[in-house]
């Protein structure tokens, strides 16, 4: 492991299904600690009700506002706000407001980084949904 300075909008970028990512620190970069990226977009880009089997996922809005549904009930985070999901807590999250989000997701242990890229590899367009939930199965996320 090596020290890395990276500034907003740096790191390598995929879009995954419409969600822009950064992808700023991998689990070959932090010895399998976490997974570190950075999201930047537009209101309406989200993702539905999901869970996570394998990781524990924190959320840091920098710029902008994201509503998180937690317990089936919607909660608005705007700049500053952190949200912390353990695995297997159901969550869904949507950039609402006039203006894109910022957002640092950190994810941990590591290797989500693997099912974004694999996902940043479907063609565009609207998503196959079928190959979707497949990949994503395989690294321990089902949707409801």
């Amino acid at each position: 492991m090596k020290a890395k300075v990276l500034q907003s909008r740096e790191g390598q970028y995929i879009n995954v299904i419409g969600d822009n990512q950064y992808i700023k620190l991998t689990g070959e970069e932090t010895g399998g600690a976490y997974t570190l990226i950075e999201e930047i977009n537009p209101p309406g880009v989200g993702i539905p009700l999901h869970v996570h089997e394998n990781e524990d996922e924190t959320f840091h809005v920098v710029e902008g506002q994201v509503e998180f549904t937690l317990d089936g009930k919607p909660m608005k985070a705007g700049a500053g706000t952190t949200v912390y999901l353990p695995r297997r807590v159901p969550h869904a999250f949507k950039v609402v407001g006039q203006t894109p989000a910022r957002v640092l997701v950190l994810l941990s242990p590591s290797g989500l980084e693997r099912m974004f890229r694999e996902l940043a590899q479907l063609p565009p367009g609207p998503p196959d949904m079928e190959k979707v939930v497949a990949i994503c199965g395989r690294y321990g996320i089902r949707f409801l």
